[in-house]
């Protein structure tokens, strides 16, 4: 039987188990536990920033807490990226407020800093200022960091990085994770590096790390008996999970790496090609993890995405189409939506292929013949 070949499969190192054991052993069932602060300890260590982690039960609820730690409340509006999974704009609803939607630039395929300051303008003449802006690393790639946090700062305007898939990305050699008031990622199981499920939110100082443990775990006050003084929610992740977590942090410049030379194999494929052409840093200062390797098909190609997806999957070769823009979704429909259609564009021309640091030379083989043949007939 041919083994199928997945977008993004997690891939385990030497010492997760071992981990894991020991949190048996220990009796460490739990949120809480060594492995746990082991696991944000290596986290801080590896930004190398005035950083302060909490290990959460997934990225998801690491934007949601980001947002309660902002103040956001009901009626507030919050501007966000479209080109996005919706994961990024769910939490500003779980509090009643409203996401608010941003158009791309086709060099990063993230939040354009222009659109975004002609939408605040807008916002603040309805008399709707926003109350906070999350921009995402979009597969890996740094947004447009400087220029989005100057035009946040003229407007006093709080910044959440969404940066779920971009653990080991730099913006001129800073690591994606540092920047805004609060950073998020995500360590689900088709990410670079993962916790089975599990993100962690990124603070600037101890005092925001505290509180953000303090909502993730119940908001529980300081006294004998279970005290609430505010409504707080089950979002710590588990010791066990947290030691997976820890395993996988001695391997991720590995995975990095290893995800890297995948863009180079589609870089170097695609090089002749006149229909497609590979997702790719827009300058050096934009150094990507390449969690996932994109490609785009021409607008005026034979072929669609959906035909080359299509034959993918015939072959047990799993590809995807690029996110759906938010505003375009039907749950989004009435919400407010700036820009143009460069987000749109790209989702209509675009494919996610296969990308795992586990992908094998005898893997991409075959994914490259697979390709080629399609290509042929086209």
């Amino acid at each position: 039987m041919i083994s199928k070949i997945w977008l993004s499969a997690p891939h385990l190192g030497t010492s997760e188990e071992q981990y894991v054991k020991q949190a048996f052993t220990d009796n460490w069932i739990a949120p809480v536990g060594p492995q746990l602060s082991e696991f944000e300890s290596a986290i801080d260590v590896y930004l190398n920033a005035s950083s302060f982690s909490t290990a959460l039960s997934s990225g998801t609820a690491a934007i949601h807490l980001a947002l309660k730690l902002l103040d956001v409340t009901i009626g507030d509006e919050v501007i966000c990226q479209s080109f996005t999974f919706c994961a990024t704009a769910n939490p500003i609803t779980y509090l009643g407020a409203i996401p608010v939607f941003i158009d791309s630039e086709p060099g990063t395929w993230n939040m354009c800093p222009v659109v975004l300051e002609a939408a605040i303008k807008d916002r603040i003449q309805q008399n709707k200022k926003p109350k906070a802006i999350i921009f995402v690393d979009l597969y890996g790639m740094p947004a447009k960091i400087e220029a989005l946090l100057k035009v946040a700062s003229a407007y006093d305007i709080p910044v959440i990085e969404d940066a779920a898939e971009a653990l080991g990305s730099t913006y001129k050699k800073r690591k994606c994770g540092t920047f805004g008031q609060f950073s998020i990622f995500s360590f689900n199981g088709n990410k670079i590096i993962t916790t089975s499920g599990g993100g962690a939110l990124v603070s600037r100082t101890k005092a925001l790390q505290e509180r953000t443990l303090f909502y993730a775990t119940q908001a529980k006050e300081p006294a004998a008996h279970y005290e609430h003084q505010h409504i707080g929610f089950n979002y710590r992740l588990s010791n066990v999970c947290a030691a997976i977590g820890k395993g996988q942090m001695e391997v991720l410049e590995t995975r990095i790496a290893q995800r890297q030379a995948n863009h180079r194999f589609y870089q170097e494929f695609f090089s002749g090609s006149k229909d497609i052409s590979v997702f790719t840093s827009p300058h050096q200062k934009y150094q990507s993890n390449y969690w996932l390797s994109c490609i785009l098909i021409n607008s005026s190609s034979s072929f669609s995405p959906t035909a080359l997806i299509d034959h993918l999957a015939k072959h047990f070769i799993e590809a995807r189409p690029l996110w759906k823009p938010l505003h375009l979704q039907p749950v989004f429909k009435t919400n407010a939506y700036y820009g143009g259609s460069v987000c749109e564009d790209l989702f209509n021309r675009g494919v996610c292929l296969p990308s795992g640091s586990n992908l094998t030379p005898s893997d991409r083989l075959r994914i490259a013949e697979v390709l080629s043949e399609f290509l042929k007939r086209k």
